[in-house]
């Protein structure tokens, strides 16, 4: 098991934990690029978003869900944020695992890249 998520999936990693359930965990990235800067991830291994499969549907859904929850949680619900999913060398995935980022705590740069 030489991916990191996996590993912080298993909670065999040290990570700040946010949110978790059975199928999913959520922490705070460790490079912050705005006050709040969570992580959420799959227990499965999917390497990106590109991997999921038609089985993985109910899956991607309430990852939707839950980072609405962690939003709601860290306090940014009511004043906005963002998810992002990068996707690939050119989408700047850095760790092959499927993830979404939740963004907020302060008005976002409508600037990509």
């Amino acid at each position: 098991m030489d991916c990191v998520f996996c590993r912080i999936a298993a909670e065999t990693i040290p990570a700040d934990i946010v949110y978790r359930d059975e199928e999913l965990i959520a922490f705070r990235d460790i490079h912050p690029m705005a006050p709040v800067h969570d992580v959420l991830i799959p227990r499965k291994h999917i390497g990106s978003v590109n991997g999921l499969a038609e089985s993985d549907q109910s899956l991607a859904g309430r990852m939707l869900l839950a980072a609405g929850k962690i939003a709601e949680k860290e306090g940014i619900a009511e004043s906005g944020y963002r998810l992002t999913i990068n996707c690939g060398p050119d989408g700047t995935q850095v760790v092959p695992h499927l993830h979404l980022h939740i963004l907020g705590g302060r008005l976002l740069s409508e600037k990509l890249g």
